[in-house]
């Protein structure tokens, strides 16, 4: 499981991906989302505003397990 260290309270899915390397670009994100299997903690959700908190685990097709973390 791969560790992503945020420094906000929180981080929106869209830009998550992005930091955790899984897009090279915010643009790409909504297409990602569309076409890619997301569990965040155990339940499936593809909205690119979601707010991911540290400790939610974010599962992401093809690209493997990450833990969200704050500095």
């Amino acid at each position: 499981m791969k560790e992503v260290s945020i420094r906000t309270e929180y981080i929106e899915l869209g830009k998550f991906l992005k930091l955790a390397d899984c897009i090279s670009t915010g643009g790409q994100a909504k297409f990602f989302l569309q076409e890619t299997v997301i569990h965040i903690n155990g339940e499936a959700d593809n909205r690119r505003g979601r707010k991911l908190y540290a400790g939610d685990k974010v599962e992401v097709e093809e690209h493997g397990m990450f833990v969200v973390t704050r500095e």
